[in-house]
């Protein structure tokens, strides 16, 4: 005979814990996100302008200078080179996104307090430094292979950057493993 519900419940109580964690810190992180992407409109938010700016001067250093210049007209910034506009940076570019989805998996599996101290700070710079590499790479693409661009940026590069992520993943899991075995 099948087993009763407050049995499933507590067989699976650690992955409901994990899914409820999870799903809360997502969902806070991303509203209280949202609400301040809000706020700002029509304005880019001041994270997208300094990504855009850390990739121009990146780009400056192998290219003619490349400048991170503010949208007047709405929510995003131009890497533009001279007077043409190569990239245009929205605020779902600044690998914010992935950083709260990053947090919330870290959050929901649980560990060591001190090791989430040394580690959410890691990830995160993990994360911004692949998202300069992505943007710097957007940018070389939109240069060498305009028509690829669209594929690359929606495929490519946004699948690479959540792999890096699931590999921080598997390394918090193993990290917090370790004792356990």
């Amino acid at each position: 005979m099948g087993e009763s519900p407050r049995e499933l419940v507590r067989q699976f109580k650690p992955a409901l814990r994990f899914l409820g964690v999870f799903l809360a810190v997502y969902l806070v992180g991303n509203t209280l996100y949202g609400v301040w992407i809000d706020q700002l409109d029509p304005a880019p938010d001041p994270i997208t302008v300094t990504v855009t700016r850390q990739t121009a001067s990146l780009l400056s250093i192998w290219h003619d200078p490349v400048m991170a210049v503010v949208n007047p007209e709405g929510p995003s910034v131009f890497l533009r080179q001279a007077e043409d506009t190569k990239l245009n940076v929205y605020e779902g570019c600044n690998g914010l996104n992935v950083a709260i989805v990053f947090l919330a998996f870290v959050f929901a599996f649980g560990g060591c307090a001190k090791r989430m101290g040394w580690f959410i700070p890691l990830g995160i710079f993990l994360i911004h430094l692949a998202n300069l590499l992505r943007l710097i790479l957007l940018f070389e693409v939109v240069v060498r292979f305009p028509d690829y661009f669209y594929y690359v940026h929606k495929y490519a590069f946004t699948a690479s950057l959540y792999l890096g992520v699931l590999v921080l993943w598997w390394w918090w899991v193993r990290l917090n493993r370790v004792g356990h075995e």
